[in-house]
């Protein structure tokens, strides 16, 4: 028969073995998602061509880039990772280095170094990059542009991508 204190030892150093197998199996938080020069892959913050990313980056709580049309308007493509709830839409330059978009009355500023997120004069959010990408520019297309689209689409957003999907809740 064990004492406690052995059955205590034996528990103890169970606890940890597992603990350090489940730190082996997870991916590092750090870790930089996949990525090319449109921006992440099987993501919402990702150029599709002929679209062109100007800048994407990742925060710890969000994805998002910033895509140049053959015509030259900017477009926001931004996810939240913890529910990988989406936005996109239309955005400006500000500056050299940064872009706004608005939604509903909250802008969105995205830098090489920074996501802000406010509302007004007011910060809501400032989310530092911890990865983040200014690829280089491509070749203009001689193709004719289409004139820009004035509508909303209506038609609702699919469903966030696999590597979208989850997070810590915060």
């Amino acid at each position: 028969m064990f004492s406690i204190s052995r059955w205590s030892y034996r528990l103890t150093a169970a606890a940890a073995a597992g603990l350090v197998l489940l730190g082996v199996g997870l991916p590092s938080a750090s870790a930089a998602p996949a990525a090319d020069g449109q921006g992440y892959v099987d993501s919402t913050a990702r150029c599709a061509p002929p679209a062109a990313a100007v800048l994407f980056g990742s925060t710890d709580n969000s994805r998002v880039a910033i895509c140049k049309s053959s015509a030259g308007q900017y477009e926001y493509r931004g996810v939240r990772l913890r529910d990988g709830a989406k936005l996109i839409v239309p955005a400006t330059q500000s500056g050299s280095e940064g872009f706004v978009a608005e939604n509903d009355g909250v802008t969105y500023t995205v830098t090489a170094k920074s996501l802000v997120i406010g509302m007004g004069n007011k910060v809501i959010r400032e989310e530092s990059m911890v990865d983040s990408h200014l690829p280089a520019a491509p070749a203009v297309s001689a193709a004719p542009a289409a004139p820009p689209s004035t509508t909303t689409p209506t038609t609702p957003l699919p469903p966030p991508m696999p590597a979208e999907v989850g997070g810590s809740g915060r």
